[in-house]
C-alpha cells in the first residue's frame, strides 16, 4: 500500500507539481493577541490614542475617531479633516455590519460644461476644480451619533494634546511629506501650515499645528456644526472662492453622510463584505468571483498560475468597474449583474492561462481618465465586545488639492480629480454629485472569526484586497501573513505592465513575463501596494491585531484596567 501510494503520488498532475509554489511567508512581525481591544494603524501614536479612548471606556467607535483625528494630523500626506471616510462597522450586540458613506459632493455651480467652457479637456487633478466637499467630520458625527458612547471632547482629546504640544515624524511619513515639499511651497498658506522654518519636517523632528487645533476645537464643542457652519466653513469658502471656485456655505452645511448596507460575495465559505458603489471596492468582490473558479490552493501560495489568474482576474473587474460605477443617485448601477456567480464563470472563461491579456472590454448590461492616488491611511478597530469598526480615510493624492483654508491647519482632497468631463457618463461632473471613489474598507467572516481589514493605495486597494482574501482562504494564512504576503499591483487599465514585489519568486517572475507580463520588480517596504491593517476575533473570543511592516504603524491592545491593589 505504501509503494502505492508513493507511485500514485509521483503521477500526480504535472500542472500542480510543476507550479513551484513558494513557501508560506515567515512574518516580520507576530500578531498580536488580547482578549479586550486593539487599534492597529499606520501611526503607533494614532493607534495609541485609540487604545487610550478604549482605556477610558470608550468603545470600537470612539477609538476609531479618535485614532483617524490623531493621524490626520500625524500624517497629512494622506489623510486629515479636510477628506473623505468609508466605514464598515460591525456591531456585536446584533451580529449586524453598518455601512457609512461619508464621501463629499461637488460644489454647486461646478459643472463638466463649466470647465470644458474654460479649455479643459479633462479633470485637473490639483487645485480649486478638483475640491469636493470634505465629509470626514460629517461620518465622525454619524458615527458617534448612531453607536459611539463619549462626547467629542473626550474623543478628540489626544489629537488637541499632540497638535498642540507636537509629536515626533515617523520615517514613512516623514518621506512623503519630504517629497511633496516643492507642491506645498507653491500656496503661502500650506506653506504657513505645513513647512515648518519653510522646509518639510523631518524623521523624529517635532511638529505642531496649532491652527488645526483650533479647527478640532471647534468640533469638539460643536460637532459637526463646528466643522460645517461658523468660522471653519467660512474659511473653506473663501480659499476655493479666491480661487475661482463655486462651492457655497450651503454646500457645506446641507451635505450629509450616507448610512448605506455592505455589499458580499462567497469566497471559498469566507462571506467577504465592501461596500457599495461609488466606491470601487465592488471590483475586490468580482475578482474574487473569478479567481473562484480557479484552484488556487491546489496551486500553491505565489505559483505562477494562482499569480496569473489574479493578474487576470484584476483586469476584467477593473474594466467593469471603470464603465459602471459613480454616485448612485445620478444613475443606474447594475450591482446584482456585476455580483452574479453565473455570470463570473461565464468571464472567468476568457482568462486565457497561457498569455496575458493587455486589453479587456467591460461586459455589456441591457472612461474615465487613468488618474493614480495613494495617499490614504486605512486603521481598523476591535473593542473588548468584539465590535469592529474598519475605517479608510483620504484626501486622495499627496496633501490633496495644494488649497489650505487660512488659518484651519489642514489641506482639502482634491477627489473631483476623479470625475471624468466626458457627457452622459455615470462619473460625469455635476453639481452636488460624488465621484467614484478608491478608498474602501473591508470585512470577512467564516464560521464565527470576524476580520476587518484594508490595505490603502488608489487603485491597488481592491487587487490588494483579493489577494489578502486569498492569502487566508486558498493559503491558510494569520492576518499577519496575509498582510506581509508579498503583492502585485497594476494601476493602470490598459496594456500588460504591472509592479510586484521582490519577494515574489524569481522562478515566478520569470514565467509570468513569458506569458507576456510586463513587470516592474520593487524592493521590500515600497509604498507601491498599499499599507494596511486587519484585527480578528474568533468564536472563542480571542483578538488578534496586525500591521504591516511596509510602514510606520502598529497595532497595539489595550491594557488591563490597573487600580490600586486590594488588600
Amino acid at each position: 500500500m505504501r509503494r502505492l501510494l508513493v507511485a500514485l503520488s509521483l503521477c500526480a498532475p504535472l500542472t500542480v507539481a510543476a507550479q513551484s509554489a513558494a513557501p508560506l511567508p515567515i512574518p516580520g512581525r507576530s500578531v498580536v493577541t488580547t482578549t479586550l481591544g486593539i487599534v492597529a494603524a499606520s501611526q503607533p501614536l494614532a493607534a495609541q490614542a485609540g487604545v487610550q479612548i478604549l482605556a477610558q471606556g470608550g468603545n470600537a467607535i470612539d477609538a476609531a475617531i479618535a485614532a483617524n483625528a490623531t493621524i490626520g494630523l500625524m500624517e497629512p500626506t494622506g489623510n486629515g479633516v479636510g477628506g473623505d471616510l468609508f466605514a464598515i462597522i460591525y456591531d456585536a450586540k446584533t451580529g449586524r455590519l453598518h455601512g457609512i458613506n461619508a464621501s463629499g459632493w461637488a460644489a454647486s455651480g461646478l459643472s463638466a460644461e463649466l470647465l470644458r467652457t474654460k479649455g479643459m479637456t479633462g479633470m485637473p487633478q490639483r487645485g480649486v476644480y478638483s475640491v469636493t466637499v470634505p465629509g470626514a467630520v460629517a461620518g465622525w458625527h454619524a458615527m458617534r451619533e448612531r453607536f459611539g458612547t463619549l462626547p467629542f471632547a473626550t474623543i478628540l482629546a489626544p489629537a488637541l494634546y499632540y497638535a498642540e504640544q507636537g509629536f515626533p515624524l515617523t520615517e514613512v511619513i516623514a518621506g512623503g511629506w519630504r517629497r511633496s515639499q516643492t507642491f506645498l511651497a507653491s500656496h503661502p498658506n500650506s506653506a504657513e501650515t505645513f513647512l515648518p522654518g519653510g522646509k518639510a519636517p523631518g524623521a523624529g523632528e517635532v511638529f505642531r499645528n496649532p491652527a488645526l487645533a483650533s479647527t478640532l476645537r471647534r468640533i469638539a464643542e460643536r460637532g459637526r456644526d463646528g466643522y460645517y457652519t461658523g468660522p471653519t466653513a467660512q474659511a473653506i469658502v473663501d480659499i476655493l472662492r479666491e480661487n475661482g471656485g463655486t462651492m457655497t456655505l450651503a454646500d457645506l452645511a446641507e451635505y450629509q453622510p450616507e448610512w448605506i448596507a455592505p455589499i458580499s460575495t462567497t469566497y471559498r465559505g469566507w462571506t467577504v463584505h465592501e461596500l457599495p458603489p461609488n466606491g470601487q471596492g465592488i471590483a475586490a468582490l468580482m475578482m474574487l468571483d473569478l479567481m473562484e473558479q480557479f484552484p488556487l490552493r491546489d496551486w500553491g501560495f505565489h505559483s505562477l498560475d494562482a499569480m496569473h489568474v489574479m493578474i487576470e482576474a484584476k483586469k476584467l473587474a477593473y474594466a467593469d468597474m471603470l464603465r459602471y460605477v459613480g454616485d448612485p443617485r445620478f444613475g443606474r448601477i447594475p450591482v446584482t449583474q456585476m455580483l452574479d456567480k453565473a455570470q463570473a464563470a461565464v468571464r472567468a472563461k476568457q482568462i486565457d492561462m497561457t498569455k496575458a491579456a493587455c486589453l479587456v472590454t467591460p461586459r455589456e448590461f441591457t472612461s474615465i481618465s487613468e488618474t493614480k492616488g495613494s495617499d490614504t491611511i486605512y486603521l481598523t478597530v476591535i473593542d473588548a465586545a468584539g465590535n469592529i469598526v474598519s475605517l479608510i480615510q483620504s484626501n486622495y493624492s499627496g496633501f490633496g488639492s495644494g488649497l489650505v483654508p487660512k488659518g484651519a491647519g489642514f489641506m482639502l482632497q482634491n477627489r473631483g480629480g476623479l470625475f471624468t468631463l466626458e457627457a452622459g457618463k455615470i462619473n460625469t461632473l455635476a453639481p452636488r454629485k460624488r465621484p467614484l471613489h478608491t478608498i474602501i474598507p473591508a470585512f470577512m467572516e467564516k464560521d464565527g472569526t470576524r476580520i476587518g481589514f484594508g490595505i490603502m493605495g488608489g487603485w491597488n486597494q481592491s487587487q490588494a484586497h483579493a489577494q489578502f482574501v486569498s492569502n487566508i482562504a486558498d493559503h491558510g494564512m494569520s492576518i499577519q501573513q496575509a498582510l506581509e504576503a508579498g503583492r502585485f499591483t497594476k494601476e493602470s487599465f490598459d496594456g500588460c505592465e504591472l509592479d510586484i514585489e521582490g519577494s515574489v519568486p524569481q522562478s515566478t517572475r520569470d514565467a509570468l513575463a513569458a506569458r507576456g507580463h510586463t513587470l516592474k520588480v520593487a524592493p521590500a517596504r515600497s509604498g507601491t501596494f498599499g499599507f494596511g491593517q486587519a484585527v480578528m476575533s474568533n468564536a472563542q473570543g480571542v483578538h488578534f491585531g496586525a500591521s504591516e511592516p511596509r510602514h510606520d504603524g502598529a497595532a497595539i491592545p489595550q491594557p488591563a484596567p490597573v487600580g490600586p491593589l486590594k488588600r
